[in-house]
């Protein structure tokens, strides 16, 4: 389990008004992004390797 103590989560500047149902990423981790629900900021994240990630929104933008 990754430690995600010195996480800063944020959320997309596109997420807009919406009540908050959003995720938010933390990706200042070293090797690794963290991904969790907004509304759940204590309940559990999924992690994946920061190159993974990379790709996952390169692939979105395009």
């Amino acid at each position: 389990m990754a430690d995600l103590s010195n996480a800063h989560w944020r959320k997309s500047t596109r997420s807009g008004s919406n009540g908050g149902e959003c995720v938010e990423v933390a990706d200042n981790l070293a090797g690794i992004v963290a991904v969790r629900d907004s509304k759940d900021p204590h309940g559990p994240a999924l992690t994946f390797p920061a190159t993974a990630w990379a790709t996952f929104v390169g692939a979105i933008r395009r």
